[in-house]
Parts: C-alpha cells; sequence; structure tokens
C-alpha cells in the first residue's frame, strides 16, 4: 500500500510543499519546495517509481539513483522500467534538450516550470498531497468521521425577487381579464340572441293560436264548407240571451237572440221569425210564436236550443212598456226608418208619429210604435227587422259601465226571469253597447223556408258562424204535419183533434180559429201526400170528398178546416 502524503510529513520535517501542476486526470500535483542551502534544487516527477527508474526526459536515457521516499539513503538496486514516453523529449519546452553540466541533459518539467541552470542533482521528495485527502494515519488518531448525508427534504429552493416580475403579473392580469371581458359579452350576446328568438316563437305561437281559435286562420274562416270551419267557430266563447218583445196592446211577439262572441269581440242580434219550426216537450212541432205563447221562457228557450245548437244562458221578456221606459232613460234612439208610422191615438189626416227617413229621432212612445208597426201586405219579417233596428240603437246609447247599466235595468223594475239576473243583465248589455259604439255590432235575419224549417244558408251563415250552432229542424219525414184551424165554431173541438192526431202518429200545429164554415176540408199541396192527406180525413172521422188538393200552410203538409159538420165522437 502506498503511503499517504501530506505536509510536513517525510525527511526534511515539514519542508513546505508548492503546487507544480496537474496530472494527465486533472488532479492537482504538488512539490516539496527546494533547499536553497544545499543549492540542490528538487523537482518532482510524476512517473519516478521506486527503485532505479528510467527518466523519459533525458535522451540518453541515463539511470539515476532510486527515489527513497523515507530519506533513509539506501535502495535496493531496481530494474530499469521502460517508459512508453520516450520521445516525449523531442517535444519538450522550456529548453528541455539544453545540456547539462557533467554531461548530462537538463530534466525536462512536463507543467512548464523553468529548468535551473548547472547541475542539479535530484533531491529527496515525498509524494505532494492531494486536497481533501485526510492526513497521514497515526495510532493515536481515531477513524475518520463518514461525511454528512442530504436528503431531498433538507434543500430549499429561494426564489429571488426580481423588480419585473410585478409588472409581468400585471400584464398578464390585464390581458386575462380583457380576455373574460370579450367573453363574457359574447356570452351575454348569446343569452340575448337566444331570448329573443325564445320570446319571438312564443309570440307567434300566440297570435297563430289566438287567430285559430278566433277562427281568423285563412282558409279556417268564412262561410266555407269544411271541418276547420266548425271547429274553429265551435271554439270560439259566446254569451247569448234570447229576448222576446211582447205587444201588451195590439198582441203578438218578436224574438231576437242577443249574441256577444268575447273571442272574436263581435256582438250580433239574430231576428228569428215566428214561422221558425220547434220541437214542443211532448215531442210535437210547433211554431217559435205559438211555443212564445204556450210553452213559456223556459220551454221556448229549450226548444231554441235543440233546433240550432246554441247555449241560451237566460230570457229576457220585454214588455212594450218596459222598452218605451228603456228607450226615455238612455236618452232617446237615432234610427234610419223605412215608413212612416201613424200615431194610433191621432186623428185620420193629422201628421205620423215617425217619419221615414235616415237618423230619426225616437223617443220612448216612438221607438214603440215603430218596433211594433207591420203596415199593411208587408212580410211578417218586416215588423221583426224594425224591432232589430231599435234594440241597435237603445245598445248604442246604453251606458257601456256595467255598474251603470245595472242600476238603469234595475230601474225599468221588471222581474227578471231566473236564471237571469240584474247584474247579469246589465253586465251583458254594457259589453253589447261597448260593441255596437265601435262599430262592432251587427244584426241578421235567419233565414227559414216557408215551411219553417232552416235553410242551407242558415245554416251556414248564420247558425253555423254567428251562433257556432248545428241545425237541427225536425225532420220532415218523421211525422206528417197537419195543420187544424177550427171554424165549427166550438172551442174544444181543436182540442180534440189534436189528440186524436198525436194518437195517430201525426204532428199537430194549431192554426187557429177563424170564422165558420159548414163542410170541413182536408188539403194537400204536393201529389206525394194524397195519401197522407186521405190517411188523416180517416183519422178525424171526416169523408173522403173532403180530401182536396190546394194550398196549405207554410209548415204544415197537410191542412185542416174543422167545419160545422166535424163530430169528435164519429
Amino acid at each position: 500500500m502506498n503511503d499517504r502524503y501530506d505536509a510536513g510529513y517525510g525527511a526534511d520535517g515539514g519542508a513546505p510543499y508548492e503546487l507544480v501542476g496537474y496530472d494527465e486526470y486533472g488532479r492537482p500535483v504538488y512539490r516539496q519546495a527546494a533547499d536553497q542551502q544545499g543549492g540542490q534544487a528538487q523537482q518532482y516527477d510524476a512517473y519516478q517509481q521506486q527503485g532505479y527508474g528510467y527518466d523519459p526526459y533525458h535522451a540518453g536515457g541515463h539511470q539515476q539513483p532510486a527515489y527513497d521516499p523515507y530519506g533513509t539513503g539506501t535502495g535496493a538496486p531496481q530494474q530499469p522500467s521502460y517508459d512508453t514516453y520516450e520521445t516525449y523529449d523531442t517535444y519538450a519546452p522550456h529548453g528541455a534538450q539544453q545540456g547539462g553540466q557533467g554531461g548530462q541533459d537538463a530534466p525536462y518539467d512536463p507543467y512548464g516550470q523553468a529548468a535551473h541552470t548547472g547541475p542539479q542533482s535530484r533531491v529527496t521528495e515525498q509524494t505532494a498531497h492531494i486536497p481533501q485527502q485526510p492526513g497521514p494515519a497515526d495510532d493515536e488518531q481515531g477513524p475518520a468521521e463518514p461525511a454528512p448525508e442530504y436528503r431531498t427534504e433538507q434543500f430549499a429552493f429561494v426564489e429571488e425577487p426580481d423588480g419585473d416580475s410585478e409588472d409581468v403579473i400585471d400584464w398578464m392580469k390585464f390581458t386575462e381579464n380583457r380576455t373574460e371581458r370579450r367573453e363574457e359579452a359574447k356570452r351575454r350576446a348569446r343569452s340575448r340572441i337566444i331570448a329573443l328568438v325564445v320570446v319571438f316563437a312564443l309570440v307567434a305561437a300566440g297570435g297563430v293560436g289566438y287567430l285559430w281559435y278566433a277562427g281568423k286562420l285563412p282558409g279556417l274562416s268564412g262561410s266555407g264548407s269544411g271541418t276547420g270551419t266548425t271547429t274553429a267557430a265551435g271554439a270560439q266563447k259566446r254569451d247569448v240571451l234570447v229576448v222576446h218583445l211582447h205587444d201588451t196592446e195590439n198582441g203578438g211577439t218578436a224574438t231576437a237572440l242577443l249574441v256577444d262572441n268575447t273571442t272574436t269581440e263581435q256582438g250580433t242580434t239574430v231576428l228569428l221569425p215566428n214561422s221558425l219550426v220547434l220541437t214542443a216537450d211532448d215531442g210535437t212541432t210547433t211554431t217559435l210564436a205559438k211555443s212564445v205563447e204556450d210553452d213559456g221562457s223556459e220551454g221556448t228557450r229549450t226548444a231554441l236550443d235543440t233546433v240550432l245548437g246554441t247555449a241560451i244562458e237566460g230570457t229576457w221578456r220585454l214588455d212594450t212598456p218596459f222598452l218605451l221606459t228603456l228607450v226615455d232613460l238612455v236618452g232617446d234612439i237615432e234610427v234610419d226608418t223605412d215608413a212612416d208610422v201613424p200615431d194610433p191615438d191621432a186623428k185620420k189626416g193629422e201628421a205620423p208619429l215617425v217619419r221615414k227617413g235616415k237618423g230619426q229621432t225616437l223617443s220612448g212612445r216612438m221607438a214603440v210604435a215603430y218596433a211594433t208597426h207591420r203596415g199593411s201586405g208587408e212580410a211578417p219579417n218586416a215588423q221583426l227587422e224594425r224591432f232589430g233596428q231599435v234594440l241597435h240603437g237603445v245598445l248604442r246609447k246604453l251606458t257601456s259601465d256595467p255598474d251603470a247599466a245595472t242600476t238603469t235595468v234595475q230601474t225599468l223594475g221588471q222581474i227578471i226571469e231566473p236564471p237571469l239576473t240584474d247584474k247579469d243583465l246589465g253586465t251583458f248589455l254594457a259589453r253589447l253597447s261597448d260593441r255596437a259604439k265601435g262599430g262592432d255590432h251587427k244584426t241578421a235575419v235567419l233565414p227559414v223556408q216557408d215551411d219553417g224549417t232552416l235553410t242551407a244558408e242558415a245554416s251556414d251563415s248564420v247558425v253555423k258562424d254567428v251562433l257556432g250552432g248545428t241545425a237541427k229542424s225536425p225532420d220532415p219525414d218523421a211525422a206528417v204535419s197537419v195543420s187544424v184551424r177550427n171554424a165549427s165554431g166550438v172551442k174544444g173541438h181543436t182540442e180534440k183533434a189534436r189528440v186524436v192526431l198525436l194518437n195517430g202518429g201525426f204532428t199537430f200545429r194549431d192554426a187557429g180559429a177563424a170564422g165558420t164554415e159548414a163542410s170541413s176540408k182536408v188539403v194537400y199541396a204536393d201529389a206525394a201526400d194524397k195519401e197522407n192527406a186521405t190517411e188523416v180525413a180517416k183519422t178525424l172521422g171526416l169523408p173522403a170528398g173532403s180530401v182536396t188538393k190546394g194550398g196549405t200552410s207554410a209548415n204544415a203538409r197537410v191542412s185542416v178546416v174543422l167545419g160545422q159538420d166535424y163530430d169528435p165522437g164519429s
């Protein structure tokens, strides 16, 4: 084992060391400083081995004494060693090939130190001390302490503060905030667009739904045939009241339906002819005029619902004295009259009570006279249409405030038939008044045929579009309708004839009583009804010769005139 070298260790007893260079591995090499008193300069041979070594820096390859590391001055003869660097002296710098005294060349210093001039002798050297190596071990020194071990968690990274980092952070925050604001603006814009699209879609859907519900969509409104029209008209909401005008002086009635379509916001007065055929409670057919007189308000309302397919909510019986008071309460009305109406209390030759013309102002008395007037030779509907004009004039002058209209109704002092109440009637009339003032009120006559049944025109233009119902006139083929006029002079004969005809399967219609006739007659208009007329004569006990062809009443297929020869017991 090689001995370790340290400063002060060797033959010289602690001579100092100096750095002479680095070996081929980059390790520092030291040598003992030269002894100035002996005139000998010590130099370190990095390649010197024990015994006689070969000096590679002398061209002649002379042998030198072996190096004694312990300074004993003795040494065994050593075999010369071969040095592979023998050609190195050819390239040695700093005068390595200069001749020396005594025939020896000056040794080459491989670490660039200047060679001493003159004869030099090799001095005893110690191996240079390598830093970080412990000194020579001695008996008194204990074992060397192991080098400390360090763990990863014992290290800490220290971030050096940089003044520019704050600026960088601020710039990053600014950039980030700006980007976030842009993204937020985009999100808000998208949200607004989506909200607008949703609102537009809802409004469009609502509008289409309303138009469909009101029947105003193209192809669904009007009087065209088709399922869509019926569905749209039937889906509309309507409030319907029936009003009967009773002429307390001259007799007779006039009937109209007041319709408020709350869906289309349209008001209509539908005038019903007295010849309209209805089905009575006992299953027999009758006319509207007879139903009002005989069946009363409730029976007539039910019969109208059956024929027209409506849902009438109440009946307003308006006698002529109450009509007079109503017109006076609203403050006169304006009507475009179509005829001069004489004053019933005036003498002949005096001016008429109501003059023909446009925009005529009518008081209560004048309005009653005009609404009940039927001129000589006029059709029954002429008087009905005048009644409609008066109703329209009253609605235009009536207040649109429900409470005030209710007060007007209560001021009339009439008894309202249940289930209708004063408040219901006042509120209903106020709504119709608002329609009439705004131009959303019209008057229409229900078209009927000569036999009192509804026409196709009535089914389409009025029943379906205005009333939202379906016409259900009594089936003419269900039973033969027979009108009976009593001319026997005996009141009881009419009732007896009715019972006999109903038991025979015929439909009885009362044609009233007028004058007397000696012989009874059974008349048919259509040749197809001749057999039916013959059967009626047999049922009533009349002779076969009483059957004849001629004109019949409008609502009957066979007409019977009971003469003085009629015997109910036969």
